[in-house]
């Protein structure tokens, strides 16, 4: 019997959630050039729906979190779901930026109770000893949400433009959610938890006196600028090609999610082989090649490939992070994720800002170029100062 095959079965109910939550993260990037067109805004303005969507998603992760752990992890997951769906619904009847720009906002809000907080229900159930792979599973209902999220909207937007996109992701969330609350209905982590607020004051004293937090959240951050902040920017580096179906767009942003699903079916092979500080300083030399070969500017079907090994790559490293993120404190772990999500989507609205200036003022290839050796650093630095440490916390439970 295999490790995986020994994992809980819960975590088929928060892989769906993650999937759910996933199918909107990179909805209108395939499609923002039409959104643009339709608001009379330029691509960079457009762009600042990727912005807008991290920027709240980020903010909002230390209530959240905090809230989780006083609340319950599941039910707030659950209520998140469903605000996200219906983010997505209004979204499709905007009629006007602004309005749209607000419901991308909601949008945040509701997917920023999702997956950090899957991430914390994983945690609890499993040992560190199993946890990277119990990870990897919950992150492959992710990647295939954001996988089936960039293809489908491409395909959807040819035919229905971007606000059919909105509206078929946002009632696929809505059927989601009530399918994950059927699913923990009656679940012991439904129940609330023990968790209480000198508990959580005790648990951000135990984060932040651990010299992991400040190499895993710079590291986060960091990650969401270089790789995360290109995507809002691929489409329109695809029309500079001459290729201007949104399908083709979508396919090749959905390479990253299929990288990311290479990873989670690897993971535990990979894993024995590299340690975690040869996974991490792989993966983002894997990352930075790909940059590269972005930059160069190749046929699409290039392109989808170079995005599945940026995947693969990216997520050798951020599944790593994410372990150590898990170890920073028993009592509030969910607190602990939750930041790491917070700064992991500042990077995210960070990177697509920094993009922008960088390609306006220094030119694409000098901007990726740039970004690429952030990543080879940033490998190494993390393959060097991370150290696989007990939470200081553990004892208490």
């Amino acid at each position: 019997m295999t490790a995986s095959s020994r994992l809980p079965p819960a975590l088929n109910i928060i892989t769906l959630a993650t999937f759910a939550a996933s199918l909107s993260a990179r909805a209108l990037d395939p499609v923002l050039p039409h959104v643009a067109d339709d608001f009379g805004v330029t691509i960079a303005a457009a762009a600042s729906f990727a912005a807008v969507f991290a920027f709240t998603f980020a903010i909002i992760q230390p209530v959240l979190g905090a809230t989780a752990d006083l609340f319950g992890k599941a039910r707030l997951m659950i209520v998140c779901l469903v605000l996200l769906g219906l983010a997505n619904i209004l979204g499709a009847m905007a009629t006007s930026f602004p309005l749209l720009f607000a419901t991308r906002v909601l949008a945040g809000i509701g997917s920023g109770g999702v997956f950090p907080i899957a991430l914390g229900l994983t945690s609890d159930l499993v040992g560190p000893e199993k946890r990277q792979i119990a990870i990897g599973r919950t992150l492959m209902g992710s990647m295939t949400g954001n996988l089936l999220g960039a293809s489908a909207s491409g395909l959807i937007g040819d035919f229905l433009g971007w606000r059919g996109v909105l509206a078929v992701l946002g009632a696929l969330v809505i059927v989601a959610a009530i399918a994950v609350a059927a699913g923990f209905r009656n679940a012991a982590m439904t129940r609330p938890p023990r968790t209480s607020l000198s508990a959580l004051r005790t648990g951000y004293r135990t984060i932040f006196t651990n010299p992991n937090a400040r190499v895993c959240y710079s590291a986060v951050f960091i990650e969401g600028c270089c790789v995360l902040g290109l995507f809002p920017f691929l489409a329109a580096f695809l029309f500079e090609l001459g290729e201007t179906s949104l399908s083709i767009a979508g396919i090749v942003i959905a390479g990253f999610a299929i990288g990311g699903l290479f990873y989670t079916l690897t993971v535990s092979r990979f894993l024995p082989r590299l340690g975690v500080k040869g996974m991490m300083f792989a993966g983002a030399t894997l990352v930075a090649l790909q940059l590269v070969a972005v930059a160069l500017g190749p046929h699409w079907k290039l392109q989808m490939l170079s995005l599945l090994f940026m995947g693969w790559g990216f997520y050798m490293i951020h599944g790593c992070l994410q372990v150590f993120a898990s170890e920073l404190s028993v009592e509030a772990r969910a607190t602990a994720l939750s930041l790491h999500s917070f700064f992991f989507f500042m990077g995210q609205t960070i990177g697509p800002i920094a993009y922008g200036f960088g390609i306006q003022h220094a030119g694409k290839v000098p901007t990726l170029l740039m970004a690429a050796a952030v990543m080879i650093v940033l490998g190494f630095v993390c393959a060097r100062l991370l150290r696989q440490t007990r939470p200081a916390d553990a004892a208490t439970t």
